[in-house]
């Protein structure tokens, strides 16, 4: 089930935030991300300062989970992270969001008290990709088998909701090592 609720245009802009330009190409002019998304058993919203709390709870539960599934580091999550830190991703996810430079959603539980994951949407910098996608969940949603579900509903939702032609998604249809190798040549101005 895929039902869209709103789009992008329904957000709010916060006063005095700042403006980053998207990458170019990375979305039509005329395109307007999703704002509210439910799936089956799911919904999906951008992350923004209203979810720091249950995001925070989300992502702590789930340090080491994420270190080895999500960024492959130790730098995201760690245990030293504060409530400040929290609010201002939060805050800085919302102005990327806004700007159409990139778009993070909380997956929530169907009543939104308590967050299952997230998905990012970013611009590719790997040529011939046009997009990159990843996503986490906690441990918990992991051992449930909820991540091997909501990677097929991603896919489908970004193939059917968003305008891109090639999309990545490294670490599931891409190895790490290969996504690593890509990137490492197109920072040195070589081919995708």
């Amino acid at each position: 089930m895929l039902l869209v609720l709103a789009t992008a245009s329904a957000a709010p802009a916060q006063e005095g935030a700042p403006v980053e330009r998207p990458a170019p190409g990375f979305l039509p002019p005329g395109f307007e991300p999703p704002v509210l998304v439910e799936g089956d058993g799911f919904r999906i919203v951008p992350l923004g300062p209203a979810l720091t709390q249950i995001d925070y709870a989300a992502y702590m539960s789930s340090i080491r989970h994420l270190n080895e599934t999500f960024t492959r580091s130790t730098d995201w999550p760690t245990p030293g992270i504060t409530a400040a830190d929290a609010v201002k991703d939060m805050e800085t996810e919302q102005a990327r969001f806004r700007n159409r430079q990139s778009f993070a959603y909380a997956i929530l539980t169907p009543d939104g008290k308590r967050e299952r994951g997230c998905i990012y949407v970013y611009p590719s910098p790997v040529a011939p990709y046009d997009a990159m996608v990843r996503i986490w969940v906690t441990k918990a949603e992991y051992d449930a088998g909820f991540d091997a579900e909501i990677y097929r509903w991603t896919r489908g939702w970004i193939a059917r909701a968003w305008p891109f032609r090639n999309v990545a998604y490294p670490g599931r249809a891409i190895a790490w090592e290969e996504w690593d190798a890509l990137t490492a040549r197109a920072k040195k101005g070589g081919a995708g």
